[in-house]
């Protein structure tokens, strides 16, 4: 093996490292099997007929509208960006009594008709960076476009229950983290059920269900929580980011996919003590989190309603028996809200919540990318810009692997300085591969030079790269967070091009060309700093091979520019250091 292959080695490596921790992960977290059971109108999503049944949102009626299939929604969860998605908003809401919620950090409103939450809205974000454009909506009632709601109830066989038409009675007519509100009603049976509703300062719910009997005979009850999603949003088509129906069910993280249920048409059943479940977007989840000591029995499930397509994730928790003149509760919580890291890992802790933070998609290097994340926040809490955080943090970890870098760049340099003895070689032995290879070992092993050194930075960087771009790609953190000048967010690609002089001159070029020949100016600048420091290593001897390596600069360039441009800024800083670093090396040694 000869320094040619340096590059072959460190993507050789690479691959090893990638598949051995999946397979590590498939071990130490097997997935969950799906449970073979269709779904069926107004069946228990993933129910036994010996046990009460969660009710699908097909028992209320709710109005047929096109799916979501199509529409944007990269951002937002729900897309009514439109006056006249709002406007039919407005009017499903006049269509029912309601409390309204003023959140600290959301608002919007609760039905009084069947008790969902379905009407949501962030305070905190909004569709685009102008200040002008539309908050966030997350939730939003059945009958309108993209219907995103939450319910809880009970079931129980033979029992009257409160269901989707329910008119409860409010204690309040406001929601607010110091004001929390009670619905009550009357079954007329000895039964009253009571639902406690608070809210914090943040996303988190309190839900409190409560069955006081002043009957003659006991009762028993199934507590359930449902979410359900009307429509299936446009989600994103990279691997690395998931999007759709997940859970942690005793410890292990499930994830499902929309098209996945659509096409399998199963039933996807956990029974769990802990954990919780729910619906997720790029930023954005809402989860159920059951009593986290109490086993309960989950499902992720699917229906086609005409057009519509139905997803609904629900939990059913045990039977709570009540005597006459007794009463019983559970208590959930419901978060509704964007996958803060702080957050989630607050509630994690604050509530015994397994593994909430899973609920953000670090992937495999999750060990890695975490880390990094807070590191990240920990410099941009100082330096008050998350683009110069990833300069500095690209200080560190140079620093952290220098003693590393600096031995591949001195085996690099040596082999630089070795390339004219190994021209000779080459030259004298062309016509004898084998004496030629016998050669260069005794050259190797005469300088003490190790040809497959020069691909360990490469290597290491490789991890540190893909969970950066995990940082950028999948953290709320890092969403419309401005560098400087055109960067305005780092989550997204350089908004400028070669072909209007980098906003020089506009003339709207993203209209008329095709999207990967879009090459910005940090895009521009790390192949440049990537073709330099190609430059400094040895040359592969074969010419074939050193047209290749000539070319890839070119290739990274064209990859790396629909990137985040934090993630392009990083590896053009990151390039840069490590010309001067290898550039210094070389001048000491005496390599020209």
């Amino acid at each position: 093996m000869n320094d040619n292959k340096n590059l072959v080695l460190a993507v050789v490596f690479s691959v090893v490292i990638l598949l051995s921790y999946e397979f590590y992960a498939s071990w130490r977290y097997p997935p969950v099997p799906l449970e073979d059971q269709a779904i069926s109108e107004g069946q228990s999503i993933g129910q036994a007929a010996t046990v009460p049944s969660v009710p699908t949102s097909s028992a209320s009626g709710d109005v047929q509208i096109p799916s979501l299939a199509g529409s944007s929604q990269a951002t937002v969860a729900v897309p009514v960006s439109s006056e006249v998605l709002r406007q039919q908003a407005r009017e499903v809401l006049a269509k029912s009594p309601r409390v309204t919620i003023e959140g600290d950090r959301v608002h919007g409103s609760l039905s009084l008709r069947g008790g969902r939450i379905d009407d949501l809205t962030l305070s905190d974000y909004r569709e685009t960076l102008d200040d002008s454009s539309p908050p966030i909506v997350l939730l939003s009632p059945s009958g309108t476009k993209g219907a995103y709601f939450t319910e809880y109830g009970w079931v129980g066989n033979g029992i009257s229950v409160p269901n989707e038409n329910t008119l409860w009675k409010a204690s309040t007519t406001t929601l607010r983290s110091d004001k929390p509100v009670t619905l009550r009603w009357d079954n007329g049976e000895g039964l009253t059920f009571e639902r406690i509703i608070t809210i914090d300062e943040n996303y988190m719910f309190s839900i409190t269900q409560r069955v006081i009997n002043k009957g003659t005979a006991p009762v028993t009850l199934h507590p359930y929580g449902l979410i359900s999603r009307h429509g299936t949003p446009n989600v994103s088509t990279l691997y690395i980011l998931h999007e759709g129906l997940l859970g942690v069910f005793d410890g292990t993280l499930q994830e499902v996919d929309y098209d996945d249920l659509r096409e399998d048409k199963n039933v996807i059943t956990n029974t769990t003590t802990g954990g919780w479940l729910g619906i997720t977007d790029k930023y954005w989840l809402v989860a159920l989190v059951p009593d986290q000591k109490t086993s309960v029995t989950t499902n992720f499930g699917y229906r086609k309603s005409g057009d519509l397509d139905k997803y609904q994730a629900d939990f059913l928790g045990a039977a709570v028996a009540i005597a006459p003149g007794t009463s019983g509760e559970v208590v959930s919580h419901l978060f509704t809200g964007a996958k803060e890291v702080k957050k989630l890992d607050a509630y994690e802790e604050a509530f015994g919540i397994a593994r909430f933070d899973l609920a953000i998609d670090f992937g495999w290097f999750y060990f890695l990318t975490k880390p990094i994340f807070y590191t990240l926040i920990w410099i941009e809490e100082r330096v008050g810009n998350f683009g110069i955080a990833i300069l500095l943090l690209t200080v560190l970890i140079k620093l952290l692997f220098f003693p590393l870098a600096n031995k591949s760049y001195k085996a690099m340099s040596k082999m630089k300085k070795l390339q004219p003895e190994m021209v000779k070689l080459r030259e004298r032995f062309a016509d004898d591969k084998m004496a030629l290879n016998k050669e260069m070992m005794a050259l190797y092993k005469r300088e003490k030079a190790n040809p497959a050194a020069g691909c360990l930075p490469m290597v290491v960087q490789i991890p540190v790269f893909f969970s950066l771009y995990k940082v950028l790609y999948v953290t709320i953190e890092m969403r419309q967070a401005p560098f400087f000048g055109w960067i305005q967010d780092l989550s997204i690609p350089d908004p400028t091009n070669v072909f209007e002089l980098f906003g020089l001159i506009e003339w709207g070029a993203a209209d008329v060309l095709p999207q990967a020949v879009l090459i910005g100016f940090w895009p521009l600048l790390m192949g440049l700093t990537m073709f330099l420091q190609q430059r400094l290593n040895p040359p592969p001897a074969d010419p074939t091979q050193a047209k290749i390596f000539m070319f890839l600069p070119i290739l990274f360039t064209f990859m790396l520019a629909r990137f985040p441009a934090g993630l392009v800024i990083y590896w053009a800083w990151n390039n840069s250091l490590s010309i001067l670093q290898q550039k210094t090396i070389m001048y000491r040694m005496g390599v020209k």
